[in-house]
């Protein structure tokens, strides 16, 4: 994989700091981005010096959407002198964009959304797709895509209602309505609110140091319990949850976390 030319990345002490990097177009994610995104998350899921990731935007937005661009290469694909083959053809593409954001719901580190300005579209598709949302008070989260003559197609629609209820997701889909960082908040769409981008930095990078400083192997079992669970019935979780702890509850994390308890000192855990 060659360095991404739409987003920033910095690792330092264990947090990656993901950042996308397109302010002139307010980031929205062009055909680059959404393959550099998923290959970027997939190194920083294998890379053991990782052990959280922070997702956020350069410039003023977090994320404006597709690129419009993008957009009207979806309609060409579906193209061609033959329906079938090119409603075949836009599929394999839409499974593909999905897989692009998945990838961040499979990786097995915490990742967090850190968002300000518009977040939009698949902006907002992005941001629930990870496993946290901290958004500062000028967030605009929008899902957009309704008022553009189109079903949202690669995430929010499946997993926002498993955020903030059906009822409301229904609404917020409906109405394609923007909702500020303080009604965001009230809804759960995020977990706290904060008066202004430098303040979301810093309650953010103070977070993703307490997440990096914990066991990596309990935080990864725990994501994935989560996720399953929330997929799966509460007998399938509870046997997922056995077996995962039958192969890894015996571990030199838990011999450390004991012994750090009883020594009153943090814990050093490997990667």
């Amino acid at each position: 994989m060659g360095e991404p030319t739409t987003l920033a990345v910095e690792v330092t002490d264990g947090v990656a700091q993901l950042r996308l990097d397109r302010p002139a177009a307010a980031n929205a994610m062009n055909r680059a981005m959404w393959f550099e995104l998923r290959d970027t998350v997939r190194a920083l899921d294998a890379d053991p010096a990782v052990r959280v990731v922070v997702i956020s935007g350069n410039g003023r937005n977090f994320c404006a959407g597709i690129d419009l661009e993008m957009l009207g290469g979806l309609r060409e694909a579906a193209g061609g002198d033959s329906r079938g083959h090119g409603s075949d053809e836009l599929r394999r593409i839409i499974l593909d964009l999905q897989d692009c954001l998945t990838s961040i719901e499979k990786c097995r580190k915490p990742v967090i959304a850190a968002v300000h300005g518009v977040c939009i579209g698949a902006g907002l598709d992005l941001a629930v797709a990870c496993d946290l949302r901290y958004a500062s008070e000028d967030a605009r989260f929008v899902l957009k895509e309704v008022d553009m003559g189109l079903a949202a197609d690669v995430g929010v629609l499946q997993r926002l209602p498993r955020i903030v209820g059906e009822g409301v997701a229904r609404e917020l889909a409906y109405t394609c309505r923007p909702v500020g960082g303080a009604e965001a908040a009230q809804l759960r769409l995020v977990n706290e609110v904060l008066p202004d981008a430098d303040a979301l930095r810093e309650r953010v990078a103070t977070l993703a140091g307490e997440l990096a400083a914990k066991s990596p192997l309990a935080m990864r079992g725990t994501k994935h319990a989560i996720t399953y669970a929330r997929d799966h019935s509460v007998a399938d979780g509870l046997e997922q949850i056995a077996t995962w702890n039958g192969a890894t509850l015996i571990s030199a994390d838990l011999e450390e976390a004991l012994a750090a308890f009883a020594e009153k000192r943090p814990g050093s855990y490997r990667d």
